[in-house]
């Protein structure tokens, strides 16, 4: 690649960083800038997690999304957080997690499932809602998870490259914490084993997976999240 034309604030200065490799790249509305980071061109509003805005160019405009009272309540109860914030007006918004990998899917008249922590943006199309996993209960962590039902785009997150399943070749069983998304309409079950918990658990006595039955996949991310913080006796 050449060098950026002389005059034009990049004068004097070469390299990697301004010879247009990681410049934005805009051949679509929304898109992916790299593998951990996402191009929105604001056209319709859109939500995206709060603080995962890195830049913006424009005229844009940030607002609070509460979603609602049932929704505040639910979230309160069942400890399934999905901070939102409204992204709107003209211009392009980046967004990012952690460096975790971004990637972005595509709804038609669809649902799917995500685990609150891994949602990074989508389009205000879509309608949100926090549900209890099937199989599960109020008193259990980790089962209650963030669907979205409707036709439009969604960008989730992973701590690593994920493996999809195909939960219609077979039984399909994911733990708590690695579990990511899934298509909503597949059955699911809780599965415990007191047994097997400190060989395929995280050390607690208890193994917890969710089972999937059914046409559809899982997504699985390659981490159980942050590992719980050992205390003195």
């Amino acid at each position: 690649m050449g060098g950026q034309p002389a005059g034009d604030g990049f004068a004097g200065i070469t390299g990697d960083l301004v010879d247009g490799r990681f410049s934005e790249k805009e051949a679509k509305p929304i898109a992916n800038q790299n593998s951990r980071l996402l191009r929105v061109r604001l056209g319709e509003p859109f939500m995206a997690r709060q603080g995962a805005m890195v830049a913006y160019q424009g005229n844009v405009d940030f607002a609070f999304e509460g979603g609602g009272a049932s929704k505040f309540i639910k979230k309160a109860l069942t400890g399934e957080g999905l901070p939102l914030m409204r992204c709107q007006g003209q211009g392009d918004v980046f967004l990012a997690e952690r460096a975790y990998d971004v990637h972005l899917l595509n709804l038609d008249n669809t649902g799917l499932s995500i685990s609150g922590k891994n949602v990074l943006a989508f389009s205000s199309s879509l309608d949100w809602n926090i549900e209890r996993v099937k199989g599960g209960s109020m008193v259990a962590g980790g089962l209650f998870n963030t669907t979205l039902r409707g036709s439009g785009w969604v960008a989730l997150t992973t701590d690593g490259p994920p493996v999809v399943l195909n939960a219609a070749e077979a039984p399909t069983f994911a733990d708590t914490n690695a579990v990511v998304a899934w298509s909503a309409n597949l059955q699911t079950q809780l599965k415990t084993s007191f047994k097997a918990g400190a060989l395929i658990g995280r050390g607690s006595g208890e193994a917890v997976q969710v089972s999937f039955y059914g046409p559809g996949f899982v997504i699985v991310q390659p981490s159980e999240g942050t590992p719980p913080v050992a205390t003195a006796h």
